[in-house]
């Protein structure tokens, strides 16, 4: 298959995986060689580029991984940081594993100013997967009226990362190729103005006013953002994530945060790549907004058909309900 390898100094912002031969000279070798020539060279002229976002990242990395196993796909990972992009070349980053090739990762922080390395990642991109999300963390102190611990966003709030640096990302896949599809994880909750993970990272001002936090209200807004923008589009809300192995449940979608068929409200990591991937591969996901959870192991039948399970559902959200920042 097609090789990748870093053009772009060790100390610069952003590291580029560019091509070390162009498709023009390997469709020469390929009308020289004809009848002879190894078939691998045609799969990797029909490869599918993906870059996925937030790939140091547990759920971001399940779908990076996974992409860089699957045979027509050259995924390219982007992380904030080179810590992070060490850390997932190393295997010690999210949920682990193998080494990967260090042209495989790229660095972009999407909270930065600039987005010319941005146009120049997605450039040739057929898809992006958005795994970048804000992160909250707790800041040592306690609220005095729960005493429970406050939550802050020490890497970026949700307004800069869910919605001004998604915002990015949609701006760059449009600009870019006007068919890239763009597939967000995102999060259940969003019918909810009040629901708990709102108040994450939010203060109250002097004034009285308050600021900070509705991760969920931003990350609804770059969704209806995206589903305006005239991109091919797929919009995943995970229930609650568990870092438990896939494969292994009856997944169930729905919308408006109602699941038909289940009171459970949970999923495993692993399976919302699976589906995220899926959404990838079958038009069908192409234009839907959902939410997906899975039912516990043991209930149900193990979901292997992903046709079929989008088939089941039924509607888009509706994005009049609750509120949008």
């Amino acid at each position: 298959p097609l090789r990748f390898r870093s053009t772009i100094d060790r100390n610069a912002s952003t590291k580029l995986p560019m091509p070390t031969m162009k498709a023009a000279t390997i469709l020469t070798l390929l009308s020289t060689l004809g009848s002879h020539c190894s078939p691998c060279y045609a799969l990797a002229m029909d490869s599918r580029r993906v870059l996925v976002t937030g790939a140091g990242g547990q759920t971001g990395q399940h779908i990076f991984r996974k992409l860089l196993a699957k045979p027509g796909y050259v995924p390219i990972g982007s992380v904030r940081s080179e810590a992070s992009r060490q850390a997932l070349v190393e295997g010690t980053a999210g949920i682990g594993g193998p080494a990967i090739p260090e042209e495989s990762v790229a660095i972009y922080d999407i909270t930065g100013d600039d987005t010319s390395g941005l146009d120049e990642l997605m450039k040739d991109c057929d898809a992006v997967m958005i795994c970048t999300s804000a992160k909250p963390a707790p800041t040592g102190e306690v609220d005095e009226e729960t005493k429970r611990p406050k939550f802050g966003f020490p890497n970026g709030q949700p307004e800069v990362v869910d919605w001004m640096g998604q915002k990015k990302l949609i701006d760059a896949a449009k600009k870019a190729k006007k068919d890239v599809h763009v597939v967000i994880c995102s999060s259940m909750g969003g019918t909810d103005p009040n629901h708990s993970l709102n108040n994450l990272g939010k203060v109250t001002n002097k004034d009285g006013s308050s600021s900070g936090g509705d991760i969920l209200k931003w990350k609804r807004k770059a969704e209806a953002y995206l589903i305006d923008s005239g991109c091919p589009y797929t919009i995943v809300h995970p229930g609650g994530l568990l870092n438990e192995p896939g494969n292994e449940r009856e997944l169930c979608l729905g919308v408006d945060d109602k699941i038909p068929g289940t009171s459970n409200n949970s999923v495993p990591r692993e399976d919302v790549a699976n589906v995220m991937i899926a959404a990838l591969e079958n038009d069908k996901y192409q234009g839907r907004s959902f939410d997906l959870v899975s039912k516990a192991v043991g209930d149900g039948v193990v979901t292997k058909d992903y046709s079929k399970l989008v088939e089941s559902l039924t509607g888009n959200c509706d994005y009049s309900l609750g509120e949008i920042a």
